[in-house]
């Protein structure tokens, strides 16, 4: 009867400070996602036997979310030793941490750390020897080319944010082993950044806010693949969507696809709702703030916190009013402005993350990396590299034998009009 009732009460969202209880809901979480990730099961069954990670360390920073518990899972199944710390501060959640730990993998993360304690977790990561390291934002893989930090085979790096990050990393000093961009897989960033992050963007601001996007002017900065989620899934809920961009094409896409294009600067007076998607620093600045309609909304949905100028806000207004739970009010001016998660991913603070049926793919990609370094690092420069094809095409094809789809194979006439150059007709 007790057990009825604790689950009972966890499927109504009750929270628990009890460790064995926060375990078992992080245990139930953990199996509501494996159930739906498909892929990243049917791979690790396929290797469970063999154990081809059991002399490797991996060391992960990511999102501790249930969907990133299902790939810790996958990775000790296989035989590895696991480390991880949290890509944000603000996105942990707390039962994963307990379920994973009763599961003998070394986390070093708390939910709403201080700066220091942020940090000092990344470093505990970096110091526990890992063989590879897996990135979301490439803060991991910074912290270990400035510690010099030796014995590490390879990588791999799992946001647009984090490719940046490490290109600029390459360009200055040079990488000291080879990282794969995770990120740069067909398989992931047309599904995962456009579909899971454009969803749970969306999920995230009715979360914390509760308003009725129907009807309001939403203004997304970057119409990436982020940002194309983002704008589709807002019109799809009524919303009247404008796009900001500095890239002419994206611009020219957006245009084509119906959206109504204009300088921010434009916007700033009418939009109720900004939402920074671009992967840049400095989006929404102070001389943005001057001109912002009255009660505007500001949000990111970009992996750094450095896309709207959050400082300016705190320093103008220390104690800024918590009308929600990740909403503050800040007086600026005589100008209210509403600021979501403190100006960090609203798809995680706010929300919830990606849907696990998307993160998925992301994660089978991180798997089947991981698993590739471990057989091809002595061959591999030191250099940022892309997803193999055989790879990205296995995801994409066990995806679709995951939901009962078949498609047609071309004939060998059709193969050979495209690969010999003697054709005849």
């Amino acid at each position: 009867m007790k057990n009825q009732s604790s689950t009972h009460k966890k499927s109504l969202g009750i929270k628990y400070t009890n460790s064995r209880d926060l375990f078992e809901t992080g245990k139930l979480s953990y199996e509501w996602a494996v159930g739906m990730m498909k892929i990243i099961t049917k791979i690790t069954d396929k290797y469970r036997k063999t154990k081809p990670l059991a002399n490797f360390k991996l060391g992960f920073c990511l999102h501790i979310t249930k969907e990133t518990s299902v790939l810790l899972m996958a990775a000790k199944a296989l035989g590895a030793h696991i480390s991880i710390c949290s890509a944000n501060p603000l996105s942990v959640q707390t039962d994963v941490i307990e379920f994973l730990r009763y599961n003998e993998i070394d986390v070093f993360a708390k939910k709403n750390p201080s700066r220091l304690e942020f940090f000092a977790n990344m470093i505990k990561v970096a110091e526990s020897n890992p063989h590879i390291i897996t990135d979301d934002g490439a803060e991991l893989h910074s912290i270990v080319h400035k510690q010099k930090i030796k014995g590490i085979l390879g990588g791999t790096e799992q946001t647009t944010s984090g490719i940046f990050r490490i290109l600029s990393l390459k360009s200055k000093t040079g990488l000291n082993y080879p990282i794969i961009g995770v990120n740069n897989a067909k398989s992931k960033h047309f599904f995962d950044n456009r579909y899971g992050t454009g969803q749970s963007t969306i999920y995230g601001l009715l979360k914390t806010l509760g308003i009725l996007i129907a009807g309001k002017k939403f203004v997304v900065c970057g119409y990436g693949w982020v940002g194309k989620g983002v704008s589709s899934c807002l019109r799809g809920l009524g919303a009247r969507v404008t796009i900001t961009e500095v890239d002419p094409i994206k611009a020219l896409e957006a245009h084509m696809n119906g959206f109504d294009v204009q300088r921010l600067k434009d916007t700033l007076p009418n939009g109720d709702c900004f939402i920074t998607c671009t992967g840049q620093r400095d989006v929404i600045t102070q001389h943005d703030f001057d001109i912002l309609k009255n009660g505007a909304f500001l949000a990111n949905a970009g992996h750094f916190d450095l896309e709207i100028d959050v400082g300016y806000l705190y320093a103008q207004n220390k104690q800024p009013v918590q009308l929600r739970p990740y909403v503050e009010s800040f007086d600026i001016k005589g100008k209210k402005i509403n600021l979501i998660a403190k100006g960090r991913v609203i798809n995680l603070v706010g929300g919830e993350g990606n849907p696990s049926e998307v993160m998925d793919l992301s994660f089978s990609n991180q798997l089947l990396s991981i698993l590739y370094i471990t057989k091809n690092y002595k061959n591999l420069g030191k250099d940022l590299h892309q997803v193999p094809n055989k790879i990205d095409e296995k995801v994409a094809k066990v995806a679709l034998s995951s939901f009962g789809i078949k498609i047609d194979k071309l004939t060998r006439e059709q193969i050979d009009y495209h690969t010999k150059a003697d054709v005849t007709y």
